[in-house]
C-alpha cells in the first residue's frame, strides 16, 4: 500500500491546485479523480468549454452584425458549422486538461483514476480499472458540485438538459427555454441566441443574476434583450414535460396566472449542489450540514482533524478561483504557515457580452447593513476606447464609505470587465480609498479609464468625461 503525506480527492481547480501547492511545499502527494481526465467540472464541462463557445459565437455575431460597419465585406452566406465549433471547444478542453497532467508529472504527484472513498479517516479505497487502497496522513476533499434540478423535473439529457449537455448539442435549438437567470443559464443562452436560436429565460426572482448588484441586473437584461433574448422574471416554474421533440414548461407569473412555453430544448440551470456521493464520509466520521455541504471551520478543517474540505463541496460561492484560494490555504496551513482568505474580496464574473464583474458589497447589502456610502458611476459609452470597438453598453460603479472614502464595492458591466475587476480587488485588498484610485494614472485609451472616472465621481462627484 502506498503512503502519502497528503491525498486529494477530486482534481478540479481546488483539488489540483491544492495538490500542486502541497508538492511545492515538500509533501508527498497523491490526487484521485473518478473521471479519465483531470480538471474537474471547470476544465471539462464548465468554465473552459463555455468560454470557448462564447468566444466562437461572439466571432460569428461580429461577422454577421458588425463586420459591414467596420468596412469588412464577406461575399456569400456566413454559416455556422456547429460540429466544428464543438470540436474546437473540445480541443481547447483537451489541451487544458493535458496541461494539468504535465503539472502533476512535473511536481511528482501520483495520480489515481477511479472512485475514491473513505475506508476510515486515513485510508482511501480507489475503484477504477484496478482496485487500490492508499494511506494518507492528511486528506483534502475537493469533489466539487453537480447541476441541481427541481423535484418535478426529469432531466433526460436529450431535450431536457443541464449545462453539461448544452455544451455538446448536435444542432442549434429553434427555441431554447432556460429555467434560471443566473450565470450559467445566461452564458449558454447567449451562445445559442447568437447562433440563431430563440431564447427565453424564466427566472423565479424579480431580476436576473439576483445575487449581484441590482444595477448590473438591470443593465445586463437591457443589453441582452436588445440582442434578442427574452426574459420572464418573477415566474415560478411548476411543470416541465416532453412530448416527442417538444418540451412544454408551465409557470405561474407574478400575478399567479399560468403561462406556458413551448420549445425544442429546455436547459435547467437552477444552480449546483455539493457532490459527496460515494465518498463514504460516515466511515471517516465526517459531518455534513443540512445543505449537504461538508462542515468546516475557519481553517477548512472538518470535524475529523486530519481531513479538510475545499471548493464547491463546502459553504460559500461556487467559484473555481475561490476553490483555488482554499486549496492553497489548506496546503500552506499543513506546512505550518499562516495563510488568509478575505471572502469579501473574491470577485464574481458573468462572461456574457457585455461582461459583468463585481467585488465587495452591493448597494442592497450596504443599505440592509445601514452603512452610509457614496456612489460614483461612469458610463462605458463616454470612453473613446469603447466607441472605437463599438462596445458602449455598461458602466463602472464604485461604492465608497461616506466618511472614510474606503472602497466598499465595485460593480462593472461592459467590455473586458472580467479582466478589469482585478484592479478593484487589488485596490480593496490594500484598503484603497476612491481618491487613491482616482489619482492613479490609467492608460488612454482603455476600458480601465472607466474605473478611474468612477473613482473620481465617488470621491467628489468630479468625473472628467461626462
Amino acid at each position: 500500500m502506498n503512503s502519502y503525506d497528503v491525498a486529494v480527492i477530486g482534481s478540479g481547480p481546488g483539488g489540483y491546485v491544492a495538490a500542486l501547492r502541497c508538492a511545492q511545499l515538500g509533501m508527498k502527494t497523491a490526487i484521485i479523480e473518478k473521471y479519465n481526465t483531470l480538471g474537474g467540472t471547470c476544465l471539462n464541462v464548465g468554465c473552459i468549454p463555455s468560454k470557448a463557445l462564447l468566444d466562437s459565437s461572439h466571432h460569428y455575431e461580429d461577422a454577421i452584425s458588425h463586420f459591414k460597419e467596420h468596412g469588412i465585406d464577406i461575399p456569400g452566406e456566413i454559416k455556422v458549422n456547429l460540429k466544428q465549433m464543438i470540436a474546437r471547444k473540445q480541443g481547447v478542453v483537451e489541451q487544458t486538461t493535458s496541461g494539468i497532467d504535465f503539472l502533476m508529472n512535473k511536481n511528482k504527484i501520483d495520480v489515481y483514476h477511479g472512485m475514491g472513498s473513505f475506508k476510515d479517516a486515513t485510508h482511501i479505497e480507489i475503484k477504477g480499472e484496478k482496485n487500490e487502497e492508499i494511506e494518507a496522513k492528511k486528506i483534502i476533499i475537493a469533489t466539487g458540485s453537480k447541476p441541481s434540478s427541481l423535484p418535478f423535473i426529469e432531466i433526460d439529457k436529450e431535450k431536457i438538459i443541464t449545462s453539461t449537455e448544452a455544451l455538446k448539442l448536435k444542432e442549434i435549438p429553434k427555441h431554447l427555454i432556460i429555467i434560471g437567470g443566473g450565470v450559467i443559464g445566461l452564458e449558454l443562452g447567449q451562445v445559442y441566441s447568437r447562433l440563431g436560436a430563440e431564447v427565453s429565460v424564466i427566472e423565479y426572482m424579480d431580476r436576473i443574476i439576483p445575487t449581484m448588484d441590482g444595477g448590473l441586473s438591470k443593465e445586463l437584461q437591457r443589453s441582452l434583450k436588445k440582442r434578442g433574448m427574452k426574459f420572464f422574471t418573477s415566474h415560478k416554474v411548476k411543470e416541465v414535460t416532453r412530448k416527442g421533440d417538444t418540451v412544454t414548461v408551465k409557470a405561474d407569473d407574478k400575478k399567479g396566472k399560468e403561462v406556458s412555453f413551448e420549445g425544442d430544448y429546455c436547459l435547467v440551470s437552477v444552480g449546483r449542489r455539493p457532490y459527496t456521493e460515494g465518498l463514504n464520509l460516515d466511515k471517516a466520521g465526517v459531518k455534513l450540514n443540512d445543505r449537504g455541504q461538508v462542515e468546516v471551520n475557519d481553517h477548512l478543517q472538518t470535524n475529523v482533524s486530519n481531513i479538510y474540505a475545499i471548493g464547491d463541496v463546502i459553504k460559500g460561492a461556487m467559484l473555481a478561483h475561490k476553490a483555488e484560494e482554499e486549496g492553497v490555504l489548506v496546503a500552506e496551513s499543513l506546512a505550518g504557515q499562516k495563510p488568509h482568505i478575505d471572502y469579501n474580496l473574491i470577485p464574481g464574473v458573468v462572461y456574457t457580452w457585455p461582461e459583468v464583474a463585481a467585488v465587495g458589497k452591493t448597494e442592497e447589502q450596504l443599505k440592509e447593513a445601514g452603512v452610509k456610502y457614496k456612489t460614483g458611476q461612469f458610463p462605458m459609452r463616454a470612453l473613446g476606447r469603447a466607441r472605437a470597438s463599438m462596445d458602449i453598453d455598461g458602466f463602472v460603479k464604485i461604492l465608497a464609505d461616506a466618511e472614510t472614502d474606503e472602497v466598499l464595492g465595485v460593480h462593472m458591466i461592459g467590455a473586458r470587465t472580467a479582466d478589469l475587476i482585478s484592479e478593484a480587488v487589488t485596490a480593496m485588498e490594500f484598503r484603497a480609498s476612491a481618491e487613491d484610485i482616482s489619482r492613479m494614472s490609467h492608460a488612454h485609451p482603455t476600458y480601465a479609464e472607466a474605473v478611474k472616472e468612477a473613482a473620481l465621481a465617488a470621491t467628489d462627484d468630479r468625473a472628467l468625461h461626462v
